[in-house]
């Protein structure tokens, strides 16, 4: 029996019998529902969905500059519709990987605000106010002539990026006076959360200098990361101990919200002196590099930690190697004068920490930079009083691989953290290598 389908785009007809005299048709009845059409999504989600995108092609991948470009580009390009959502995205996280880049991208905005004109509702250009993060770190100048270009460069892009929130450059950049003054006096300077890499001189002297002004215009400021240039040993270990009386005409800075601080090679500056006589209410994290007033008498370091040690949850002390590499003692009442902490990370030399006798401290996590015998003295003095540590961990020492020999594993450091870790556990404490690892049987 012959059979044929006949298809319309509204139902399927059946005709068993095409050749009859009178043939018959029957409705073909889908078994499952049609699926209804597909509502269109909302700028919101799609803003949603490319921010996603973006953050995977990021340049922190494994991914090259150049493929990393590419894929952010791509976004763009799928549709006019898509296009107007993900241009403003594209502008908000930049990463600049060369000068080359950084002069395209002022000119780009310095052309975009000379056409924008005084009739919008906005007064800020665009994409000049799409962007939010400003990635320098990556930058690296081989020449004098470099660094001059990179300053002009920032004078002219600083005025354009009113709500910039997050700038990031590297130490080895070195910002300028002039640098500075154009992001304290720039529109939208009180919008920037963020601010790492910056480094600054080590000096003795104690009046507002531009990076205390740019921080009084940054009320916002939630994190702050500056790099010192180390001791001057002509200057710094001369000096008396009552080089830096506060000025009667001083007025502290205004950072309510600064949480996460990080002050390396540091032990003096005005930047460090007006945080040191400024009230920090929300500090939690804390990063030093530690100099004691006896090597280094003009040092504000134990000061600061005295002063802002309080409410510190997190304290990380540790020294940037780079030779020749000074070590420094570290402040013994740690523990005293920050009572709230729970991760408490100490550079060599490891510090006798000692705590009151009627005190017991709720540390969690306690890191050193490699495990000695005589600090592991030290150690079980305490542990009656830290009853809730749990980790000790080895910052600058790994586990070995499996297969390594029971002699190589008794050796040197790592017999050292084998003693560690017996003794730790019989307390229930884990011990952990610079990878957050605990060792393997």
């Amino acid at each position: 029996m012959l059979s044929t389908v006949v298809a319309s785009p509204q139902a399927v007809w059946l005709k068993p019998r095409p050749l009859a005299r009178s043939p018959s048709t029957f409705l073909l009845l889908p078994l499952l529902p049609s699926r209804p059409t597909l509502k269109p999504l909302p700028p919101e989600v799609w803003a949603e969905i490319l921010q996603n995108a973006f953050a995977l092609y990021s340049p922190n991948g494994s991914a090259d500059d150049a493929d990393v470009a590419a894929l952010r580009t791509g976004l763009l390009l799928i549709s006019k519709d898509i296009h107007t959502v993900a241009l403003p995205l594209f502008y908000a996280h930049i990463h600049v990987p060369s000068l080359r880049v950084l002069e395209k991208l002022t000119a780009r905005l310095h052309a975009a605000d000379q056409q924008w004109d005084s009739i919008r509702r906005i007064p800020y250009s665009a994409p000049g106010r799409w962007i939010q993060t400003l990635d320098l770190s990556a930058l690296r100048l081989t020449s004098p002539e470099d660094a001059l270009r990179l300053d002009g460069l920032l004078n002219r892009i600083s005025g354009l990026v009113p709500f910039m929130m997050n700038l990031v450059v590297s130490p080895q950049l070195g910002l300028s006076r002039r640098a500075l003054s154009h992001l304290t006096d720039r529109d939208g300077a009180s919008n920037l959360r963020v601010l790492r890499g910056i480094q600054l001189r080590t000096t003795l002297r104690t009046e507002e200098d531009a990076f205390v002004r740019l921080l009084r215009a940054c009320t916002r400021l939630e994190e702050l990361d500056v790099c010192g240039t180390g001791v001057d040993m002509a200057e710094l270990l001369t000096a008396p101990d009552d080089a830096f009386p506060p000025p009667p005409h001083f007025q502290p800075l205004y950072l309510p919200f600064l949480r996460r601080l990080s002050v390396l090679s540091m032990p003096t500056s005005p930047t460090l002196y007006a945080l040191l006589h400024s009230p920090l209410p929300a500090l939690r994290h804390l990063t030093l590099t530690p100099y004691d007033e006896q090597s280094v008498p003009a040092s504000l370091v134990p000061r600061f930690i005295a002063t802002h040690g309080a409410l510190l949850t997190s304290l990380y002390l540790h020294t940037v190697k780079q030779w020749p590499t000074a070590l420094f003692p570290s402040p013994t009442t740690l523990l005293d004068t920050c009572p709230s902490l729970k991760h408490l990370s100490l550079e060599l030399p490891l510090p006798t920490l000692t705590l009151s006798a009627a005190q017991q401290h709720n540390l969690d996590i306690l890191s050193v930079a490699r495990p000695s015998a005589e600090f592991l003295t030290v150690l079980e003095g305490l542990l009656p009083k830290l009853p809730s540590l749990r980790f000790v961990r080895a910052r600058d020492v790994k586990w070995l691989r499996v297969g390594m020999s029971a002699r190589a594993l008794q050796a040197g450091v790592q017999g050292e953290m084998q003693v560690w870790k017996r003794k730790l556990n019989r307390r229930g404490i884990q011990m952990l290598d610079a990878e957050w690892r605990p060792a393997t049987e």
